[in-house]
């Protein structure tokens, strides 16, 4: 088989949110890029994964020209809303941040961010086989795949490792270089999209002694909802008429209708972890989004993470072209990680307030006492809401003017 070579600056392994965003910030900033998919364009546009955008990731979006359909079609919302002891509250982070958060599904996302990159020109391959990553500690660091049966080598100057945590780019690291910190749950999310009018006009926790229930939305008549069960459930156990059962005992309240049910037309089980990676980098090869951290999708934390990850990395390469300048390179994950901790400790703290973990009263109680305070105090809500609605990036968006 004859072999192409192909050079650039930075080659991106990967083509999700991470990905698709530092290649166009790059490209903005005259940074030539390469991006690698293993999937079919078909897979990548149709994944299903989170929906809500924090303000943060949306400001970043359009000031870099890729939210036009985001604003156009996104549920903006102020907060969400905390069901227990069959009252509703709603946590109102608006009126305290004068921000939003944005529902709007990873799938239309990246569809944006693949039609976006197939304005620029540059290349995008798609059904990518065999990628290996090579020569991370030089200077030289090549990316090898198969692509349309032709073995293509890119050869560049650092390399993006935006395929996610089972991916190409976490195996060629020296795991002797890193700390990785993770946390499993002893539960799991089963998640349900159903043809259903949203029980809320925002999304809702439904904190329940029994296990969380969630109840978010995807358009007036199209809502995703989640039961907290057992990390080694059997999906196929689960009938739509016992998971609408479970869900309407968990969500049922005194001051809101029943939850309507209806059509299930997908369904999933999904374990819950944490885990970061330290650093996110090694040589010539940087680690975003789920290659180095995830977030139980408690709080919905993993798509703004990969954007911010990409922001802070995009700024680093901008600077070195610009002016040789490595301070941002070299820094990469220490500049990073303090915000990827935030939304660990957010989460962590959704996490277990909201899900039961232990079988006696206490648990319980102390769970009750949490949610006590979120829902009464001015300045719990306003806490939760500065992370929830997008902490600020370590690195804004500061487009370097790099010389042709």
């Amino acid at each position: 088989m004859s072999i192409t070579d192909i050079r650039c600056q930075v080659a991106i392994v990967g083509a999700g949110p991470a990905g698709l965003t530092l290649a166009h910030m790059l490209h903005l900033q005259g940074i030539d890029t390469v991006v690698v998919e293993r999937q079919s364009e078909t897979h990548v546009r149709a994944r299903v994964r989170a929906g809500v955008v924090e303000q943060t990731t949306v400001d970043l979006l359009t000031e870099i020209g890729l939210a036009d359909r985001l604003h156009r079609e996104a549920l903006v919302h102020n907060g969400f809303y905390v069901r227990f002891d069959r009252r509703t509250h709603h946590l109102d982070f608006h009126r305290h941040l004068d921000r939003h958060a944005y529902v709007y599904g990873q799938t239309e996302l990246v569809a944006d961010l693949i039609d976006a990159r197939r304005d620029t020109g540059r290349p995008l391959f798609f059904d990518a086989t065999d990628v290996a990553v090579h020569d991370i500690d030089t200077d030289h660091p090549r990316v090898e795949f198969t692509e349309a049966g032709v073995h293509r080598r890119v050869r560049a100057d650092f390399v993006a490792g935006c395929d996610g945590f089972h991916g190409i780019c976490r195996q060629v690291v020296d795991s002797s270089r890193f700390r990785v910190m993770d946390r499993t749950y002893p539960f799991a999310w089963l998640g349900i999209l159903a043809h259903t009018t949203p029980v809320t006009d925002e999304g809702m926790y439904c904190a329940h002694p029994d296990g969380l229930s969630v109840h978010s939305m995807r358009g007036a008549h199209l809502t995703r909802q989640y039961l907290q069960v057992p990390a080694d459930t059997d999906l196929a156990a689960w009938t739509d008429d016992r998971i609408w059962a479970e869900l309407r005992r968990r969500s049922a309240a005194d001051d809101h209708p029943e939850l309507e049910t209806g059509e299930i037309i997908e369904r999933s089980l999904a374990p819950l972890r944490s885990v970061v990676t330290d650093p996110m980098q090694q040589g010539a090869l940087f680690l975003l989004g789920d290659a180095a951290h995830i977030v139980p999708p408690t709080g919905a934390k993993g798509l703004n993470l990969a954007i911010s990850d990409a922001c802070v990395l995009s700024h680093a390469l901008g600077a070195f072209y610009a002016h040789a300048d490595r301070t941002g390179l070299e820094t990469y994950s220490s500049t990073a990680l303090p915000r990827v901790w935030q939304a660990q400790a957010f989460s962590w703290n959704l996490t277990t307030t909201l899900h039961r973990l232990g079988d006696d009263d206490f648990d319980w109680e102390i769970r009750r006492a949490r949610l006590q305070r979120w829902t009464t105090s001015a300045d719990e809500e306003r806490a939760l809401g500065e992370v929830y609605l997008g902490l600020p990036f370590p690195t804004p968006w500061q487009p370097a003017a790099v010389p042709a």
